[in-house]
């Protein structure tokens, strides 16, 4: 009479286990959770330089805009390197057909003036040169 409730016993232990680990589908397992990190380290500039590449790409305007401070900077452990930033962008007086932005100077011009505030979380995979944006979020300031 024992042996049913015992067995029901650990059919049920196994059951709230698999349960505890168990992970949604497509979500990464987090290893380590955000934490901050200097904005000098060379994974955040790396994840930095794509991000701003990718803004780049993406906006219509026909200045390229480039990093003004870096107000915050976080790494999280899942299956890749997530880098959590946020930072003050500002145009510059490079077009965007010219290529150049690292070393554009910002507009000086009031009127061409624009500073916007942005958060992007960049996967990083630097053992596969892979680089995915997770999040971009702007807004003008």
């Amino acid at each position: 009479m024992a042996r049913p409730f015992q067995i029901l016993l650990i059919l049920g232990a196994l059951v709230f286990l698999m349960s505890k680990s168990s992970q949604a589908w497509g979500s990464p397992k987090v290893v380590r959770k955000f934490e901050d990190i200097p904005g000098t380290y060379v994974y955040v500039q790396q994840a930095l330089w794509y991000a701003m590449k990718e803004y780049n790409k993406a906006s219509k305007d026909k200045y390229n805009f480039r990093v003004m401070e870096i107000l915050k900077s976080q790494e999280q452990v899942t299956d890749s390197l997530d880098y959590y930033i946020e930072v003050k962008i500002a145009r510059t007086m490079c077009k965007k057909i010219s290529g150049e932005n690292e070393n554009c100077l910002f507009q000086q011009d009031p009127q061409m003036q624009k500073i916007v505030l942005c958060t992007f979380i960049v996967a990083s995979k630097p053992w596969m040169f892979e680089l995915k944006m997770l999040k971009k979020q702007c807004k003008d300031v």
